[in-house]
């Protein structure tokens, strides 16, 4: 089967980890990213399958780079059977005392805004199709806030759970289906940017990417008519 998916946020942690599973799994996959250095790394991390990934340098925050991307995708792939918004950011000066409102609609920008026009990039072909499936990489900040994730981050998870219901609530009679991962602290470079970036013992006991992305190969590979709505994951 020529399975086809775009993954966003491709040049690291949870996209990069996600996207070279999906390909040794013979997926043929498109990965999204603001930087080509970090998507070709992905593609050289491939190694034997990086023949089933090709990369599109987007800033998904910019809603009309998402779409001119996505026309591009499509033109040369005709269909995608799975989107994975896995690119996701935070800033340092993250309190309600000091953020910036730069800092603020830069967050909302990737991790919400950017989200949404990527499913409105690619889900009408799918509802044509009657078939698909939406991953959001979320954060288990969407379920409670605290000052280690900051409000926009917060704002913005909180705001893709809701995306994930709305999919599901009104594309499910088209044979779409969307699945929320809210996964605790991992091990990613997005650590580098809190105030205080945790130290080398306290990122061991973190969970890994790639545990993250094996949360997401398991609801992907499941039957059509299964729709894991929401996965809760922590490190033990």
């Amino acid at each position: 089967m020529n399975r086809r998916a775009v993954v966003t946020g491709g040049g690291s942690g949870v996209g990069r980890a996600l996207a070279l599973k999906l390909a040794a799994q013979d997926w043929r996959v498109i990965i999204l990213g603001r930087r080509a250095e970090t998507l070709e790394e992905t593609m050289r991390l491939a190694g034997p399958h990086a023949s089933r990934l090709t990369h599109h340098v987007c800033d998904i925050g910019d809603a009309a780079a998402v779409a001119e991307v996505g026309k591009q995708i499509l033109a040369q792939h005709s269909e995608v059977h799975l989107l994975v918004n896995a690119a996701g950011t935070n800033a340092p000066r993250r309190s309600l005392e000091i953020l910036s409102l730069e800092d603020y609609h830069a967050m909302i920008a990737t991790n919400l805004n950017g989200a949404y026009y990527c499913v409105q990039a690619f889900l009408p072909q799918m509802r044509t199709r009657q078939s698909g499936l939406i991953v959001n990489i979320v954060s288990d900040a969407a379920k409670q806030a605290s000052a280690k994730a900051g409000p926009a981050y917060v704002m913005s998870k909180f705001g893709l759970v809701g995306l994930t219901q709305s999919i599901n609530a009104e594309e499910r009679r088209n044979g779409i289906r969307a699945c929320a991962i809210l996964p605790g602290d991992i091990d990613t470079p997005l650590l580098d940017k809190r105030p205080a970036p945790p130290d080398a013992v306290a990122r061991a006991r973190m969970l890994k990417s790639e545990d993250v992305a094996e949360c997401a190969v398991f609801c992907i590979n499941l039957p059509e008519h299964v729709v894991v709505e929401e996965m809760l994951v922590r490190p033990r």
